[in-house]
């Protein structure tokens, strides 16, 4: 039991530290100012993703509703040490500071509390609710840090490959309505990854077993 116990542990860490740094990663797309649009869609679902993915497996595993919002504050905090680190380095520290992920958590907690622990619901109900919710909360936080192109001429990126490069304004790429647009496609891919979550629960028990 105490070894079953220690690996599904250890997964949790190795799942939040990976989100962690995805996530991370993810805020960059304010340095992309043409991009600004198009990279906030797909940095939203990106971390809508790693949030549901590892929140699921944390809540199916422990089976308390409340530790999603748990380990949505766990990334949090690894971020907040990461880009400690980074701002040591002279980039800014207020590119992903504000704790969006905990509000998107709480709705699978809430999702998963209200159905009597029912993982279907879960998968459901709470991926949709997780996916439509993080961009929203990700706009808040682009507009709470600072401006995107004051930013990005005061640490500029001479090392960008060319692809990233920015050719054109990209604004209005997505029809000027990148929350939208990140809410419709996150809801869908949540509820799959919500349930690669629960799945992730199964299949470490059987590799233990």
């Amino acid at each position: 039991v105490w070894f079953r116990r220690c690996t599904h542990y250890l997964f949790i860490v190795v799942v939040a530290v990976n989100s962690t740094l995805l996530t991370i990663n993810a805020g960059d797309y304010i340095f992309y100012t043409d991009w600004a649009w198009t990279s906030f869609v797909v940095f939203s679902i990106s971390q809508t993703l790693m949030l549901v993915v590892g929140a699921t497996y944390y809540l199916t595993f422990t089976g308390v509703p409340g530790t999603a919002t748990y380990y949505a504050l766990i990334m949090t905090v690894y971020t907040w040490i990461a880009k400690g680190a980074w701002f040591a380095l002279g980039y800014p520290y207020d590119f992903i500071v504000t704790p969006v992920w905990l509000p998107s958590a709480m709705l699978l907690d809430l999702a998963y509390w209200a159905t009597k622990k029912n993982k279907h619901s879960l998968i459901l109900f709470g991926g949709a609710l997780c996916g439509m919710s993080l961009p929203l909360f990700n706009m808040v936080n682009l507009i709470t840090v600072a401006d995107p192109l004051e930013t990005a001429f005061k640490y500029p990126r001479p090392t960008l490959p060319p692809y990233m490069t920015p050719i054109e304004p990209q604004v209005g790429k997505f029809y000027n309505s990148p929350v939208a647009l990140g809410a419709g496609a996150g809801a869908v891919l949540a509820c799959t990854f919500a349930a690669l979550g629960c799945k992730l629960n199964t299949w470490t028990y059987r590799w233990m077993a």
